[in-house]
């Protein structure tokens, strides 16, 4: 019995160390933080999955066992994690692989205007096998992360964006008098550094080309719409019709008609409090909102955390560690806010 008992020593103590060493690392990387979400607990997860593994590995080897019954016990292990992975739904496994991928090259962030194949919209969410994005119709798309992967990404900086009009006139028309009209345009529609290219000369007409820097990427679509609303009045507050000499119009009409509105007023377009974009992307809006207010909240814990250390008054320590404790709590309520689960599957 004593034999028995000295023989799985050994093992016992190994079992013991592996299971405190787990119980430590899974209170460091996920009870301690439990403040995180879940885009920043995916990493410490998978961290703890290997820690996991290695741990098996190690009281397998330490398993009071013959080397032949030992090579055994690792085969079958290798054949069971196998088993799991070929078992598993193939796209579930490659979503997720591309949902690892993504977050290491990080080619957009929650709040960001993307473009994916033909789907255009913000990011409102970014899970562990698929992204979301908010259409400018307020539709939720669900686009597998394979698909992100696999398809180009086009990401509009949040630092500002071009925006562009395209239009023709016809040749009749002096071009040194159309350019400044345009950046004129341009300008009134808010935005910044604006500048006229000549995309083409056609056989019937000159495609012109206006754009400028728009600095509030959140307002992207209505600042399109007024760029084209500031040239129609622009234009046309300067009696120039915006059509080529190869229009052609059923009805009957005098040399000297303009096909213009009668009367014409040229609008400067502001930033409103609220525009339709606020409507349209109020998921997305949401998710940036409170993803910022998680980064913010975090680095008031570290920064909390430092300076309890440094302090040596108890008073002032006690008066911080309340405000640390609220502040956890604040940021724990921010992660267990539930979720939107009107999506479209797409």
């Amino acid at each position: 019995m004593l034999d028995k008992i000295e023989s799985f020593g050994p093992l016992l103590i190994v079992v013991t160390l592996v299971v405190l060493v787990l119980g430590v690392a899974h209170w460091l990387l996920i009870k301690r933080q439990s403040g995180l979400g879940n885009e920043r607990l995916f990493p410490r997860q998978l961290i703890m999955l290997g820690l996991t593994l290695i741990g098996l590995l190690i009281i397998v080897f330490a398993l009071p066992i013959e080397d032949s019954s030992r090579n055994q016990l690792l085969g079958l292990l290798g054949i069971v994690i196998s088993a799991i992975f070929a078992f598993s739904s193939t796209a579930v496994t490659s979503n997720l692989l591309a949902g690892v991928l993504l977050r290491i090259t990080k080619p957009f962030k929650v709040g960001d205007f993307i473009r994916i194949g033909d789907h255009f919209g913000r990011v409102s969410e970014r899970g562990l096998f698929d992204t979301e994005i908010q259409t400018e119709t307020r539709e939720l798309v669900a686009l597998p992360n394979t698909f992100c992967i696999s398809n180009p990404v086009t990401t509009i900086r949040s630092t500002g964006t071009i925006i562009s009009a395209s239009l023709s006139l016809g040749y009749d028309l002096d071009r040194r008098r159309i350019e400044p009209l345009l950046l004129e345009a341009a300008q009134s529609a808010g935005l910044t550094e604006p500048f006229v290219h000549i995309l083409e000369l056609g056989d019937f007409s000159v495609t012109y080309r206006v754009s400028g820097l728009l600095e509030e990427s959140k307002r992207l679509i209505s600042a399109r719409s007024n760029l084209f609303a500031s040239v129609l009045d622009t234009l046309h507050s300067h009696d120039i019709e915006i059509m080529s000499p190869s229009y052609m119009n059923q009805r009957k009409v005098s040399d000297s008609a303009r096909i213009i509105p009668s009367t014409t007023v040229v609008t400067t377009f502001e930033a409103s409090e609220s525009s339709p974009e606020d409507i349209a992307f109020d998921k997305a809006e949401r998710a940036e909102q409170l993803e910022k207010e998680k980064l913010q909240l975090m680095q008031e814990i570290e920064a909390l955390e430092v300076a309890i250390k440094q302090v040596s008054d108890e008073e002032k320590k006690q008066a911080m560690q309340a405000s640390l404790e609220n502040v956890q709590t604040h940021l724990k309520s921010l992660n267990e806010m539930p979720e939107q689960s009107d999506s479209v599957q797409e």
